[in-house]
């Protein structure tokens, strides 16, 4: 056989199967908009790791807004009207709505993820994109808690940078409970182990005030022990300084007022 009708051949065996593609796709796409939607799905991507909403709080959401699919032609489902709709909701990040040729309708939804939550001027979550969002009853997190005086300003950036470094370092992550902002801005800790209120001051140089605490918890502590301490102040440098449970010295270096509003009046 000639090249040339060899070359006729391939292109026109090329464009039959190009034809009938074309014409399975247009057809079976059709078939597929007529068909009526009998199975809905809702997948929570992350809902191992975190149940900010539920598969029934979504289902409320569309059918409050005429947006169930179940019974309807895929033709009229609008997916997204769908999705619109749930990027409205604050506890979700990325919702993504798709019909496939079999007519079911699936809704895959990425909730937010809290960094933090404040307890003081309001009470509110901070998620890992720097941004407020309000509590969600169906969420109990075992996330780092602020409270007292914090602002919106403050917990976006400053605490943010904080609670990250908490977080990244397994130590401090395991040994900090809750944190404190006193009425003149500065931080106070409340630790998981012992009885001592943990004055860090402002945030300037906190992983350095931390340091000096962790040599003291290694060195000094697991000797002497944890719960003779009342408060430990790590604003002065390059030293620690500890008031002792029930001692008070004549010329403390260190004066804490107890605020009786405050968390801490709890702990002392």
């Amino acid at each position: 056989m000639k090249p040339i009708f060899k070359y006729i051949l391939i292109s026109l065996f090329a464009l039959i199967v190009l034809g009938y593609m074309v014409f399975s796709l247009l057809y079976f796409s059709e078939n597929h908009k007529e068909q009526v939607c009998r199975d809905f799905y809702i997948i929570l991507a992350d809902s191992d790791k975190i149940q900010l909403i539920s598969q029934k709080d979504i289902a409320v959401i569309l059918d409050q807004n005429n947006l169930n699919p179940v019974g309807k032609t895929i033709k009229y489902i609008r997916t997204e009207s769908i999705e619109e709709v749930l990027h409205k909701n604050p506890m979700i990040k990325v919702a993504e709505c798709y019909t496939t040729p079999s007519g079911e309708v699936y809704v895959k939804v990425n909730q937010r993820c809290p960094k933090l939550r404040v307890v003081g001027l309001g009470s509110y979550y901070v998620d890992v994109d720097r941004k407020t969002m309000p509590i969600s009853s169906n969420y109990g997190a075992y996330i780092p808690v602020v409270s007292g005086r914090v602002t919106v300003s403050m917990a976006t950036t400053k605490l943010f940078d904080f609670v990250t470094y908490l977080e990244q370092n397994p130590f401090w992550n395991a040994q900090i409970e809750q944190i404190y902002v006193r009425d003149d801005r500065k931080i106070e800790l409340i630790p998981r182990v012992g009885e001592a209120t943990i004055v860090l001051g402002t945030l300037d140089n906190y992983a350095a005030k931390l340091e000096k605490l962790r040599k003291l918890y290694v060195h000094g502590f697991s000797v002497i022990g944890w719960n003779k301490y009342k408060i430990i102040d790590l604003q002065y440098k390059d030293q620690v300084v500890c008031d002792k449970l029930g001692f008070q010295p004549i010329q403390p270096k260190v004066v804490v007022a107890e605020k009786k509003d405050s968390i801490i009046s709890n702990k002392l």
